[in-house]
């Protein structure tokens, strides 16, 4: 099972408590935006085999979304961090790059 610390109110909260909401970080385009920017922003998504940057709800607790950086692999948890950080925290960037040395994203190591 999935466990994620809520940054909120540090409850450590299965996933039954939580509701996913994909893909964190991502750039956010609405009315004004190009036909192209607002596809890219509907159905373009990284679904990478490895380290993945997600959003999820704490529904059945403080209801505050938060981002979590977690493997899809073994779903072994580096960190959650609140939902208005606009890039993952350094110290979880640094938690990943020790486990897996050369990981990279967006540029960011």
């Amino acid at each position: 099972m999935l466990l994620l610390n809520c940054p909120y109110c540090g409850v450590d909260a299965e996933e039954t408590e939580l509701s996913p909401g994909g893909e964190a970080h991502l750039t956010r385009h609405g009315p004004g935006s190009s036909e192209e920017e607002f596809h890219d922003y509907l159905f373009t998504r990284e679904n990478p085999r490895g380290v993945h940057f997600e959003r999820w709800r704490h529904a059945h607790g403080c209801g505050k979304w938060f981002h979590a950086a977690r493997c899809t692999q073994t779903l072994e948890v580096f960190g959650t961090y609140t939902a208005q950080t606009s890039e993952p925290p350094q110290h979880i960037r640094d938690a990943i790059s020790e486990k897996r040395p050369g990981w990279q994203w967006r540029g960011l190591s």
